[in-house]
C-alpha cells in the first residue's frame, strides 16, 4: 500500500463527511431555524463554504485515484461511468456522482445568469449525488466494510435520514398561511 492509496482513502472519507455536512445544511436551510447566535444567513454561508471544501476533497480523491497505479483508473474512468476495468459498477457509481456534482458546480457558478428554476432543478441532483457516493464507497472502498469507516458512514446515513424526516414533517407545515 502506497501513500497514494492512503491519500485516496483518506480524501474519499473526508469528502463523504463534508458532503454529508453540506447535505445536512441544505436540508436545514428551508426549516428556517434561526436564533440570535445562529442567524439564518450563517446556514447558507456554511453550506457554500463546506461545499467548496467538499469539492476540493472530491477533486483530491479523484486525482489520487487516477495517480495511484493500483487500480489502473484513468481520467476518463473518473468521468465516464461504467467503463473502468477495475470494479466497473462501483466505480461507475462514483463517476455518476462526480458528474452530478460537476453539474451542480457549473450551475451554481452560473446561478446569476440562468433561471432560478433551472439552477434549483439541477441543484436537486445533489440529493442523488450523496447516496451514490455512499454506495460507491461501500463497493469500491477497501476499508468500508467495518470499523470506524463503516461507523462514520452509518452515522452520516442516520443524520441525513433524521433531518430529512424532520424537514418532511416540519417544512410543509411552515408553508401554510
Amino acid at each position: 500500500m502506497t501513500a497514494l492509496w492512503y491519500a485516496t482513502r483518506g480524501t474519499g472519507v473526508v469528502a463523504l463527511l463534508l458532503l454529508t455536512g453540506t447535505v445536512l445544511l441544505g436540508l436545514l436551510g428551508p426549516l428556517r431555524t434561526a436564533s440570535p447566535r445562529w442567524p439564518r444567513f450563517v446556514v447558507g454561508g456554511l453550506h457554500r463554504n463546506l461545499s467548496l471544501l467538499a469539492v476540493a476533497f472530491v477533486g483530491a480523491h479523484v486525482a489520487t485515484s487516477v495517480l495511484d497505479t493500483y487500480a489502473g483508473i484513468g481520467w476518463w474512468d473518473a468521468i465516464v461511468p461504467f467503463g473502468s476495468v477495475y470494479r466497473p459498477f462501483w466505480l461507475g457509481l462514483g463517476a455518476v456522482a462526480f458528474d452530478l456534482l460537476l453539474a451542480v458546480i457549473v450551475t451554481s457558478l452560473l446561478r446569476g445568469r440562468i433561471r432560478y428554476r433551472w439552477w434549483r432543478a439541477v441543484h436537486w441532483l445533489s440529493y442523488a449525488c450523496w447516496p451514490l457516493a455512499i454506495v460507491h464507497a461501500w463497493g469500491t472502498g477497501t476499508d468500508a466494510g467495518g470499523g470506524w469507516v463503516l461507523a462514520s458512514t452509518l452515522g452520516c446515513l442516520a443524520a441525513v435520514a433524521a433531518l430529512a424526516v424532520t424537514r418532511a414533517v416540519v417544512a410543509p407545515k411552515r408553508r401554510l398561511p
